[in-house]
């Protein structure tokens, strides 16, 4: 059985949006700064595998499923563990539990490993994997087949230095900033996310601009960022009116 970890917290101010809920690019920031303390707790750091195998972590997948969102002061544990792999894929499981213990947002993120200076996927390589007892499994998670987008609403944002990680590409969570800003105030304002599917594809590079893009459905909308004509990031959202679902922070 795969090592679990966990960190408790109350929401911080800065974290919380308009209505007092956490933002979820914020919460997954944080759900990654929880995972590398377990890593770093097991001798598998990001440094040291760096260091050690010229290797880093990427990203490739998010999916979300939300009871509720965690609200401003709010005490929540994050649990995570490394619960499979295979010859490419690691699968990162992450739990968000309120106060009383019950799990209120369920979250699998798929990782790979990728040579830093050749900028390939490297094979998932067991001295690693068996510092975290995860199970070696040839079941692949697949999530929606995304459409690419040649219609709708769309927005563009220029990409900003504090958009960029260590390694000069942007950061992760921040495609989901731009995916959700483009819904505009007044829908993020009377919505909330309940299922969240996001996939990387291109990395965006520093300097550029980039245009998110969406089509919708009802409550159901389709997501894209783009720069230089490239696919870099798409998404799917199921969101649910925040009146209906009784979460208007402080009510």
């Amino acid at each position: 059985m795969a090592k679990a970890f966990e960190y408790s917290m109350k929401i911080p101010f800065d974290m919380s949006d308009v209505n007092g809920f956490i933002k979820i690019p914020q919460l997954i920031l944080l759900s990654l700064q929880v995972s590398g303390m377990q890593s770093i707790e097991l001798g598998m750091s990001d440094m040291y595998i760096l260091e050690n195998y010229n290797l880093v972590w990427i990203i490739t997948d998010y999916n979300m499923k939300i009871d509720r969102l965690p609200v401003f002061d709010e005490k929540i544990t994050i649990e995570t563990y490394a619960m499979s792999h295979n010859r490419l894929f690691c699968y990162r499981a992450f739990n968000i539990k309120d106060e009383a213990g019950n799990t209120i947002i369920e979250m699998v993120a798929t990782f790979v490993l990728m040579d830093r200076d050749t900028r390939k996927v490297h094979p998932v390589m067991s001295e690693i994997t068996a510092a975290f007892d995860s199970e070696f499994s040839k079941t692949m998670l697949r999530g929606p087949r995304f459409k690419e987008l040649e219609v709708g609403v769309e927005q563009e944002y220029r990409v900003r230095f504090y958009d960029l990680d260590m390694n000069g590409h942007v950061n992760n969570s921040k495609y989901l900033d731009w995916v959700f800003e483009v819904m505009g105030a007044d829908f993020l304002t009377h919505h909330v996310p309940k299922k969240v599917h996001l996939k990387y594809v291109k990395e965006v590079l520093a300097g550029g601009v980039i245009i998110s893009q969406y089509e919708q459905e009802g409550l159901k909308t389709q997501h894209q960022i783009s720069s230089d004509g490239h696919i870099n990031a798409q998404a799917e959202i199921e969101w649910e009116e925040v009146e209906e679902k009784g979460w208007t922070y402080g009510k």
